[in-house]
């Protein structure tokens, strides 16, 4: 699984300013839980100065994104929008001591909530360029323009770094032909020339060995280890996980106490679901127990 920083590690353990701004008076929202990254930041922003005074985060995705939204809004207060204006996505990943190449994108979904936040506090439209270009990766809804402005900042050199960074390419593939194209033009603007054997940027210099895969009876007790770890964070908060069901990949909870219906519910699930999957070293899908009921039910005659 990836490297992360310890930085990373604290604010996905330990998130700064989660949860909505009371009395706020900025919003953006960027992306969508169908794609698997959604975040709204909301911003109390004083009139006469424009200086952010609070800043709060509600994000749906990896520990990544929740890492990258918890530091963003740690970077931004005290700001004045325009001095927020010029955070870059790299900016974010810099105070998070790195990120993994294929989790950049989450530091570009909390650039854009920036930017359309500030956006709905002066009353302006905010768009996110992913409608202005040609439509390139129908799976994410990235159009080129976004990509061309992802290659020029960034210095991207091969698809995998363009997936990295804005994830278009990731779903079907069918996109990286026109990918390519970008590459190549972008490239040649700049004086250079696309090389599609090129190494990506920031290659990761770890790579995890092989591992034979778990038994469930093993799946099972590990999933029982990770809850328990974490059990100790979510009690202090009044609340509780209960590990009921494993079926194939797919681990079913209870959340308990201030847990259950908080609005940080989805939050916390995706949290424990980042945590498996960088302990367990697969894919592991956390799921409320009330979704048990959506299965076929098997009834013995």
């Amino acid at each position: 699984m990836w490297d992360y920083s310890d930085k990373v590690k604290e604010h996905f353990f330990n998130p700064k300013n989660a949860g909505a701004v009371v009395d706020a008076n900025a919003t953006g929202e960027v992306g969508s839980i169908s794609c698997g990254d959604a975040l709204r930041l909301t911003l109390k922003v004083d009139d006469e100065s424009e200086i952010i005074l609070e800043a709060g985060f509600q994000t749906f995705g990896c520990g990544s994104a929740i890492a990258s939204s918890s530091v963003l809004t740690e970077i931004i207060k005290g700001m004045t929008l325009d001095d927020a204006l010029k955070v870059t996505n790299q900016d974010i990943a810099d105070q998070l001591e790195g990120l993994p190449p294929e989790k950049m994108h989450c530091s570009v979904m909390g650039r854009e909530a920036l930017q359309a936040a500030i956006a709905n506090y002066r009353g302006e439209e905010w768009k996110d360029d992913h409608e202005e270009g040609a439509l390139i990766c129908k799976c994410f809804a990235i159009d080129a323009v976004m990509i061309e402005e992802m290659v020029w900042a960034n210095k991207l050199r091969t698809v995998e770094d363009v997936t990295n960074f804005t994830k278009a390419g990731g779903g079907c593939a069918a996109c990286h032909e026109d990918i390519e194209a970008i590459l190549e033009k972008v490239l040649a603007e700049k004086g250079e020339k696309f090389d599609p054997t090129a190494a990506p940027v920031a290659a990761p210099e770890k790579v995890a060995a092989v591992k034979a895969p778990m038994t469930n009876l093993q799946r099972i007790k590990k999933i029982e280890e990770v809850l328990e770890s974490l059990r100790p964070a979510l009690m202090a908060d009044g609340g509780d996980v209960e590990l009921v069901e494993v079926i194939g990949n797919t681990a079913y909870v209870n959340m308990t106490g201030a847990c259950n219906g908080c609005q940080m519910a989805a939050m916390t699930i995706a949290g424990i679901q980042q945590r498996l999957m960088e302990v367990m070293g697969e894919f592991i899908k956390v799921v409320p127990a009330s979704e048990m009921a959506k299965l076929v039910n098997i009834e013995v005659a």
